[in-house]
């Protein structure tokens, strides 16, 4: 299947705060993956030093983490950061961004914070880790932008530092950032909010703006004119279960892609249609609630598609079948691939959206004539915020809320739950494409960190 979330090909701002720590006799290790350049083969350590923890950050013990294909784009060479930080640290380097675990150890300033009751953070809060971790100064931080998720001095687990492919994992700018999992969700769910699922929320509701000017039908209201997703909170977080006549087209159904169907379906998108080359990932399209399914051909060089040779375009035909004519008001490209994304665009309606949050590889020709004939808006979907954003609300928490009250479920999308090692190798096995949902990494095994708690941490750290 088809799926790629989206992280920098060019490095951001580059951290050097984190500084790996050496292997001695005083330290405690833990058990991690790594890799030592890219391509090579990423093997398991018991003799990682577990990573400094910063004065504003927190020590967390990971519970459960995925294995995204955006980790794969690190270990091959394809980002930015992760190319940076091999130039300015050096091997080795652990992968892994989507996580959720729980606090063993605050940094000096959060701990001088929780001695005077001023921190919203405790040791043993079971927490949420966002892969993007802003930091609440730059100009895109501060009002009147409020873009945390282009952040220009953001850090990133698994990019920027050592991530979460490892039985800890050091986080910066913990109070801003982290987010305490409510009872009733698990570490498994809170995890897969970490990237792919909170990636989706994004990119369908708040940069796709799947709600804005929705004309509904049943029981729901709906104010006259364009209204902003987050305007009228209680359309957002009611169990309002009517229709919103649109039609969204997901192009690349792996766990990003996946995410993006089943949220639109919880957010009663009329009609949704799953693009994907694999049977079984259209097949799960279907049980996450896609209306209409349309099998891609294999992955092949693209022609050079006009509006005079498009008709020929296979996908191209079922989905103008689908729309009669019209073509989608809300297309997602949430593989990544020229193919994928250039479907994307030319099935979108006249004056449609068209969302690029998969990763591309390589730079890709776009018919911009076309956006621009038809008024096409084509926006771009990085990660999601866990403070305010320019949308008035904190994704993050709001994900974690309708996750509690059952409306959003990510449980349904993990394929399954992994050991260490099996997990590294369902990395290594992305040469040959995505699985099918999203695999969890649960059990780290009998690392020599394993079980240690926050007295032993805090005293040989």
């Amino acid at each position: 299947s088809q799926d790629s979330a989206t992280h920098s090909l060019h490095p951001l701002k580059f951290e050097k705060t984190f500084q790996p720590r050496k292997p001695s006799p005083s330290l405690i290790m833990m058990k991690g993956a790594i890799y030592t350049s890219f391509h090579s083969p990423i093997t398991t350590s018991t003799t990682l030093p577990i990573p400094p923890i910063p004065p504003d950050g927190a020590l967390i013990a990971i519970r459960a983490t995925g294995v995204c294909r955006s980790d794969w784009h690190g270990w091959k060479g394809h980002d930015g950061d992760v190319r940076h930080f091999f130039q300015t640290h050096g091997p080795p380097f652990v992968p892994g961004h989507e996580a959720s675990g729980v606090i063993v150890r605050l940094g000096s300033d959060l701990a001088a914070k929780q001695s005077s009751s001023s921190s919203s953070l405790r040791v043993g809060d079971r927490v949420a880790i966002p892969f993007i971790l802003s930091c609440g100064t730059c100009r895109e931080c501060l009002p009147p932008r409020n873009r945390p998720t282009i952040c220009e001095r953001q850090h990133q687990p698994g990019f920027t530092r050592w991530g979460t492919f490892a039985e800890y994992c050091a986080v910066s700018r913990a109070e801003r950032n982290l987010r305490e999992i409510p009872e009733g969700v698990s570490f498994v769910e809170a995890a897969a909010l970490g990237c792919r699922f909170g990636t989706a929320f994004r990119a369908v509701l708040q940069q796709g703006r799947l709600l804005d000017g929705a004309e509904r039908n049943g029981n729901g209201k709906e104010k006259e004119g364009q209204t902003h997703l987050f305007e009228n909170r209680e359309k957002y977080f009611s169990n309002y279960n009517g229709t919103i006549q649109k039609t969204v087209a997901v192009f690349g159904c792996g766990g990003l892609g996946l995410s993006c169907v089943a949220i639109a379906s919880a957010f009663g998108a009329a009609n949704i249609i799953a693009v994907d080359i694999s049977p079984a990932a259209l097949e799960k399209a279907n049980e996450l609630g896609a209306t209409h399914t349309v099998q891609s051909p294999l992955l092949q060089p693209i022609p050079l598609w006009n509006d005079d040779n498009i008709a020929e375009n296979n996908v191209y035909q079922q989905i103008m079948q689908f729309t009669e004519g019209m073509g989608v008001d809300l297309a997602i490209d949430a593989g990544g691939f020229e193919q994928t994304c250039l479907d994307a665009l030319w099935t979108c309606r006249r004056g449609g959206t068209v969302v690029q949050v998969g990763l591309p590889s390589k730079t890709i020709a776009m018919p911009m004539a076309r956006v621009a004939g038809r008024e096409i808006t084509v926006v771009g979907s990085h990660g999601f915020s866990s403070v305010e954003d320019d949308s008035g609300v904190s994704a993050l928490d709001a994900i974690l809320e309708l996750v509690k009250c059952g409306k959003l479920e990510p449980a349904k999308l993990v394929d399954r739950e992994v050991t260490l090692e099996e997990g590294v190798q369902a990395l290594m096995d992305m040469d040959k494409g995505s699985p099918l949902g999203m695999v969890m990494i649960t059990d780290f095994g009998p690392g020599v960190g394993a079980g240690a708690g926050a007295d032993e941490i805090t005293s040989r750290l």
